[in-house]
């Protein structure tokens, strides 16, 4: 029986931590590793699956991403048939038939659906899962974790999450407003664009038929010089020029 109420240590934080790492590193399960670190500190799987849910896999995240890794490695070189089951490095003791009784489990920390989400990580997150329990026909308390300070924190994480969720929610909606105002003015100065080009064709028609008539007078007005008489000037005694009639 496991009735354990003190609360965790930073030294069962690192067991929690090492033996989940080496469990996932080795081809093991979550929730083996859960039922190792739960009878070594005398605890129930459930509360050990809690803990590591909710406070100490954040701490190790980038650990955790290693120990995927180099189990992908893992069975990459001892090849599909082998490589691909899982094998429990730890064995827990098996009750007595008289002495076990299921009891009721806490949830899981909640799974939000994302992007990031692959088919490939659902069976990790179901290890991660604590299941049932087999306790003595008395009931006790799964887990002394579950007290009033962890849901605090936890129903704090959740307000942070949320305010963030609603912080990237309202600069989204702004990156939106900015784009749609920004996309308005540009259909407005493409108008405008095309307006001024509409105007620069017309003037240079104009202009082009102005020089045609200006060319066609010129060309009237030399003729008409050319047909007219040139005017004849002699000079009298006196030096002055005078016309001299045709």
């Amino acid at each position: 029986m496991k009735v354990r109420q003190d609360a965790w240590t930073d030294e069962n934080d690192l067991l929690l931590a090492e033996t989940v790492l080496r469990h996932v590193r080795e081809g093991s399960t979550q929730l083996n590793a859960f039922e190792e670190v739960g009878d070594k500190l005398d605890r129930t799987s459930a509360a050990c699956g809690f803990r590591w849910n909710a406070v100490v896999r954040h701490q190790y995240e980038k650990a955790l991403q290693l120990a995927k890794k180099q189990r992908k490695q893992r069975q990459r070189i001892l090849g599909k048939d082998q490589g691909g089951k899982k094998k429990l490095l730890y064995s827990p003791p098996i009750p007595e038939l008289n002495e076990i009784e299921t009891t009721t489990i806490p949830l899981p920390e909640p799974i939000l659906a994302s992007e990031d989400f692959k088919e490939e990580n659902a069976e990790e997150i179901i290890e991660s899962m604590p299941t049932p329990v087999y306790k003595e026909v008395q009931s006790y308390p799964v887990s002394s974790e579950i007290n009033l300070d962890r849901v605090i924190s936890y129903l704090q994480s959740l307000k942070h999450s949320s305010i963030q969720l609603d912080i990237l929610r309202n600069e989204n909606e702004r990156l939106k407003r900015e784009n749609a105002q920004i996309k308005s003015r540009n259909e407005e100065l493409e108008g405008k664009i095309g307006q001024l080009e509409q105007n620069t064709v017309t003037i240079q028609e104009d202009y082009e038929t102005l020089m045609k008539i200006m060319n066609r007078a010129r060309k009237l007005v030399l003729f008409d010089e050319e047909e007219r008489p040139a005017t004849k000037f002699k000079m009298d005694r006196n030096g002055n020029l005078e016309k001299v009639a045709e």
